[in-house]
C-alpha cells in the first residue's frame, strides 16, 4: 500500500446478532485491528427479519437475502461502513449499489454429521428422523438414504443443537466451518465428504460488503481477500446465478483447486431426491466464473431445466 493511502479513523461493521454472526464480525474486526491499529473498529449489531421469523422453512419466506437487507439498509443509511457474511447467505445477484469488497479464505466447507447415538449416517435405521433446514442437503439425503424421514429445523446453530439433544432428532446436518468457528468442532460426530453431500455454493467463506462508492473500502480490505477462495466461490455462484439458484432450488455447487486446477461439480436435484442431475467441469482457476456458467448449461442440458421448471410452478 503506497504511503498516500491513509486508513479512516473509524469503521462499523453491521452483523446479525446470532453467535455466529458475531463471531464473523469480530473475527473480521480483529483482523482489521491488526492492519490499522489506528482506526477505531466497532460492531453494529442488528437482527434481521431471517432470524425474526423461525416457524417456517427459509424456502417459504424469500430466501437467504432475508438475513442480509437491514445490513445493506444500515451500508446505504451510513450507519455502518461494511458488513460480514457468510457467503452461502449471500444472493447470487448483489443489489445495485453494492459490492463485495473481499472474499476470506475458506474455513472447512464440507458438512457436518451430528448425532448423539449414531457415529455416521449410513447406521441410522430405517424410519430415524434427521434434521435440517436446507433443500440441498434433504434432496441429497433422500436420494441417498430413502429410508430416512427428512425434518426441517431451523433457528441458529444452539437451537438446533439442543434440539438434537432434546430427543427430537436422530441426527442433524450443520455447517462444518460454523459448529468449528464456535468452538464446537466437538460435536461433529463425522464430516461429511463431498461425494455424500456437496456442499452449498460459498460454504465455509466470509463475504466482506460494502457501497459500490466506497473504493477506499475496497482497497483497505484487500489484505483480507483470498484469491484461491475467491475463484472458486466465483465458479460455484456463476452456475448457481444461471441455475436460479435460491433456496427454493434444491441445488449445490462446489469447486476446488488442486495443482493448479480448478475443479467445480454441481447438482440440480428435486426435493424428494428422486430425480437428480450432476455434473463437474475443471480449467484454469482464473476462467471459474465461465467454468461456472459452463457446468449451468450442461446441467440444463442434462435435464436440470425440467426440474427447475417444475419447482418454479405456484404450489398450493
Amino acid at each position: 500500500m503506497s504511503n498516500s493511502f491513509t486508513p479512516p479513523s473509524k469503521i462499523t461493521i453491521a452483523s446479525r446478532e446470532s453467535l455466529l454472526a458475531m463471531w464473523q464480525a469480530n473475527f473480521i474486526r480483529d483482523r482489521l485491528r491488526e492492519l490499522y491499529p489506528q482506526t477505531e473498529i466497532d460492531i453494529l449489531g442488528m437482527t434481521t427479519q431471517g432470524d425474526q421469523i423461525l416457524d417456517i422453512s427459509l424456502s417459504k419466506i424469500g430466501g437467504k437475502g432475508l438475513f442480509i437487507k437491514e445490513l445493506e439498509q444500515a451500508l446505504a443509511d451510513g450507519r455502518a461502513d461494511i458488513a460480514v457474511h457468510s457467503m452461502k447467505d449471500v444472493p447470487m445477484n448483489m443489489p445495485p449499489g453494492f459490492m463485495l469488497a473481499a472474499i476470506t479464505e475458506r474455513e472447512d466447507p464440507r458438512d457436518a454429521f451430528v448425532s448423539n447415538q449414531y457415529a455416521q449416517l449410513d447406521e441410522l435405521p430405517a424410519g430415524s428422523i434427521i434434521g435440517t433446514s436446507s433443500l440441498r442437503r434433504e434432496s441429497q439425503l433422500r436420494a441417498r438414504f430413502p429410508h430416512l424421514q427428512v425434518q426441517p429445523l431451523r433457528g441458529n446453530v444452539q437451537t438446533r443443537l439442543r434440539k438434537l439433544d432434546e430427543g427430537q432428532f436422530a441426527a442433524i446436518i450443520l455447517a462444518a466451518a460454523g459448529l468449528k468457528r464456535l468452538g464446537l468442532t466437538y460435536r461433529i460426530t463425522a464430516l461429511l465428504e463431498p461425494e455424500i453431500s456437496l456442499p452449498a455454493v460459498g460454504q465455509g467463506a466470509l463475504g466482506i460488503e460494502c457501497r459500490d462508492d466506497r473504493p477506499d473500502l475496497a482497497l483497505l480490505m484487500q489484505p483480507l481477500h483470498h484469491a484461491e477462495t475467491t475463484y472458486c466461490v466465483a465458479a460455484e455462484r456463476a452456475m448457481s446465478r444461471i441455475l436460479g439458484g435460491s433456496c427454493q432450488v434444491p441445488l449445490g455447487g462446489f469447486a476446488e483447486i488442486t495443482d493448479g486446477v480448478l475443479t467445480l461439480r454441481g447438482f440440480v436435484a428435486n426435493p424428494d431426491g428422486t430425480n437428480m442431475i450432476s455434473d463437474e467441469l475443471s480449467g484454469k482457476p482464473e476462467a471459474g466464473t465461465t467454468l461456472g456458467q459452463q457446468l449451468a448449461q450442461s446441467l440444463k442440458a442434462r435435464g436440470a431445466d425440467k426440474i427447475l421448471a417444475a419447482l418454479a410452478q405456484p404450489h398450493d
